[in-house]
């Protein structure tokens, strides 16, 4: 069974489609620009190119940067803020005449790695974290997703924990791997204070470069990388629709 998994970031939309058997995309990645600004026409027909460069006529899922509470976008912290109060899912299908599903973009990547990577047959509470713009964070129970959790914008030294450990915080006030570690330990020892998890995994594009950062992590609970990569939203995204899938 395929579905066509779509990734919307805030610089770059990309999709392919994924054999939800085996967890693997099912034909190169195509990516296009994210729109400036990233309204929701704009965006909406980004994805229904999307559909077009694949000839797609099935279902499709797609991961978004905010929260989406059933079908509808609630905030708009990394896009524009006219996405607030829109029906996603209704909007996409209209660009792309195919049945859709619409989650936040963590909670993509950790039904992903829970199923094919990094969390597979991991039990207790395992939370997921993507560190880019922001902090992206997704949390299983017993493999069961709780969505949803933007735990990025927990306070951290008065402030949301992304605008002091997010990787794009990294870049921008020039900290080594091992400064930028330590201000990430702190974070993941907030957590374990509320939620006592059994493993974090630590996705976004960081990832690739774990080694230069995950030895200065030292926590309670084990700390892994994430094993799908950049692959990670594509595929929980196609995940989100599979009930929209008919078979092959």
């Amino acid at each position: 069974m395929k579905v066509l998994g779509i990734d919307i970031g805030g610089s770059g939309i990309k999709g392919a489609p994924v054999d939800l058997a085996t967890g693997e995309l099912a034909g190169p990645r195509h990516r296009i620009p994210t729109p400036d600004p990233s309204e929701p026409e704009a965006v909406a027909e980004v994805v229904g190119q999307l559909a077009r460069h694949f000839e797609w006529r099935g279902a499709i899922g797609c991961t978004f940067p905010a929260i989406v509470h059933h079908r509808t976008v609630l905030t708009a912290a990394n896009v524009d803020d006219s996405w607030i109060g829109v029906d996603a899912v209704t909007l996409f299908e209209r660009t792309t005449g195919c049945p859709v599903r619409v989650l936040n973009d963590a909670d993509a990547a950790g039904l992903a790695e829970m199923a094919f990577g990094a969390g597979k047959r991991r039990d207790g509470v395992v939370i997921m974290l993507t560190f880019g713009t922001g902090i992206g964070t997704a949390i299983f129970v017993e493999g069961n997703l709780l969505p949803n959790t933007e735990l990025g914008h927990l306070p951290l030294r008065g402030r949301d924990a992304e605008l002091r450990a997010a990787a794009r915080i990294r870049e921008e006030q020039k900290l080594s791997w091992k400064q930028w570690a330590k201000r990430v330990e702190e974070y993941l020892h907030l957590l374990e204070f509320f939620f006592s998890p059994d493993l974090f995994i630590i996705g976004g594009g960081v990832s690739k470069k774990q080694h230069k950062f995950l030895p200065y992590l030292s926590t309670r609970a084990e700390i892994v990388p994430a094993q799908l990569l950049n692959e990670a939203g594509i595929i929980g995204a196609a995940m989100s629709a599979i009930e929209l899938a008919a078979p092959d």
